[in-house]
């Protein structure tokens, strides 16, 4: 038990009617009657130095991982890492390296393929490595990081600018975290971390940028079984680009980077021939400039969509864009990949959420309202985490989707404090706020931490009905299962396993159809 469990646990126990002398009483029993064995005591030790080493090593590959990527890429080139630690000892460590590479492609399977390392792979990349030593995998550990740290020379410019360069990251990031489900501030973050860069360390150049997503071409699949939609693009050219749709037999080289698989840089887009002008407006002598067209991967390195630069609204003749600024412009489009599917899972767990409640309302009736909160990292130091109020759902089964934010913060609200002793210890809380009975359970993700919770007030009943509680318990029970799943489709780690062929429709419908699997299959195991 952490420490929000035990408070939890015990406050369960005493319940709330509890005197204060009864209560002391109670800790001093506690107190003399616990004891733990000379035993106990060492192992509970031996894992507490166990997961702080653990913390530190990550910090340390973390910090090594930034160093060799300097421009901020995202993901590292297997066959160089592994070049450079092929001289390790002078060479002697190739067969433990070999075996290492062996184990580390069984557990990335997209890495045979693309042969990119990304900080988790790599972290893993030299765990793999050292417990292939022989000896104190800590110490081969700091041995490698030593050597691979050795192994590049960074400037103080350069160590400047990537620090800059993963601040604007890191804003892409926190972007997705805090949008409610929303793409809006992501497009947002992703445009301004290329602006900034384009004038911090690419000469002040003037870009345009745009994301487009692949979509099945359902309306024209005579030009093409897919298309690229564009979603999002910088606010100059949106009168232009936006919503517009590139088939396959129009000209443009973002459908060679879908199948390559890699960034297609048109250095002088007046000399290639092939390339798409969507501003109809611009005369021919000015379509001037670079072109650099950037695939979006999955974490499972599949293509999913594109993003663009050029240059054409910048007059400057050079205008090329350098090897650095491609580095990092592929660094800026993996993060908003990460922030673009963090997004999708939220309005998976969302709609997964709804279809849950959706077969919970007829079957308990006594349920007065649900209202689901998401967790969100919080703004400043003050405030930890704040809980964002996204459905709530009455007892007729009529559901608001709050599209504007109402976030519940910990000081703020103190009759809703049951709701973040939920989310603290990851635990279900009952209790009563003003004569209303409040059920507040959590919804966990794959580390058994709280990422959102549903808070199910069942008015002034102090018990539901014993049927009412029993398919409240499976639908809760489903629900975390399907949401399990949901978070596991997306890790790098995992190819995505389908059971029901309905569940190859795209994302939303998927969610919602993975509840009713999860019911059907423990349906299956009860019969």
């Amino acid at each position: 038990l952490n420490l929000p469990q035990f408070v939890q646990l015990m406050e369960t126990f005493v319940g709330e009617g509890i005197s204060l002398p009864t209560m002391k009483r109670l800790i001093a029993f506690i107190r003399e009657e616990y004891k733990q064995t000379e035993e106990e005591r060492m192992e509970q030790l031996e894992k507490v130095h166990h997961i702080s080493r653990l913390a530190q090593r990550k910090l340390l590959l973390e910090a090594l991982f930034e160093k060799w990527d300097n421009n901020a890429s995202g993901f590292l080139d297997l066959e160089e890492v592994d070049a450079v630690l092929s001289t390790f000892k002078e060479g002697m460590e190739r067969e433990a390296l070999r075996k290492a590479k062996k184990h580390l492609c069984s557990h990335y399977p997209q890495l045979s393929r693309v042969g990119k390392l990304s900080s988790k792979a790599f972290q893993t990349f030299l765990e793999l490595v050292a417990s292939e030593f022989t000896g104190d995998e800590d110490e081969a550990i700091d041995n490698l990081v030593e050597f691979l740290t050795m192994s590049v020379e960074r400037s103080h410019m350069e160590c400047l600018q990537s620090l800059a360069r993963r601040k604007w990251l890191h804003n892409i990031r926190q972007a997705a975290e805090t949008s409610g489900a929303s793409m809006g501030p992501v497009y947002k973050a992703v445009f301004k971390a290329l602006s900034q860069d384009a004038e911090a360390h690419g000469d002040n150049k003037r870009i345009s940028a745009y994301i487009a997503l692949l979509e099945e071409n359902q309306h024209s699949p005579e030009r093409g079984q897919i298309l690229l939609r564009y979603v999002a693009c910088t606010a100059d050219d949106a009168p232009y680009v936006l919503n517009q749709i590139l088939y396959r037999d129009m000209k443009g080289v973002s459908f060679a980077a879908v199948e390559e698989g890699k960034p297609i840089h048109v250095p002088r887009v007046q000399l290639h021939g092939n390339i798409h002008f969507w501003n109809y407006d611009r005369p021919a002598e000015e379509r001037r400039g670079s072109l650099l067209v950037l695939p979006l991967h999955d974490a499972h390195w599949r293509v999913f969509g594109v993003l663009g630069l050029d240059t054409l609204r910048d007059q400057c003749e050079k205008t090329i864009f350098l090897t650095h600024e491609i580095s990092f412009y592929q660094g800026v489009s993996q993060a908003f990949s990460k922030a673009y599917h963090h997004v999708c899972r939220l309005e998976n767990v969302l709609q997964m959420a709804v279809t849950a409640l959706d077969w919970l309302y007829p079957r308990a009736p006594s349920i007065h309202t649900v209202i689901t909160y998401l967790v969100e990292p919080g703004k400043d130091k003050t405030c930890d985490y704040a809980l964002r109020k996204v459905i709530t759902t009455d007892n007729e089964g009529q559901k608001e989707i709050h599209s504007f934010p109402i976030l519940l913060l910990r000081k703020e609200n103190l009759l809703r404090v049951y709701l973040f002793k939920c989310i603290d210890s990851s635990e279900v809380i009952r209790t009563s706020v003003c004569g209303e009975y409040h059920i507040a359970v959590p919804l966990r993700d794959l580390s058994g931490q709280a990422l959102g919770a549903f808070d199910i007030s069942i008015g002034h009943h102090q018990k539901l009905p014993p049927h009412e509680h029993k398919d409240l318990q499976k639908m809760l029970k489903m629900a975390q299962a399907a949401c399990s799943e949901i978070l596991k489709l997306s890790s790098e780690e995992t190819e995505p396993t389908y059971v029901l062929e309905a569940e190859h429709v795209a994302n939303l419908k998927h969610a919602g159809i993975l509840f009713h699997r999860f019911m059907l299959q423990d349906l299956r195991e009860c019969v």
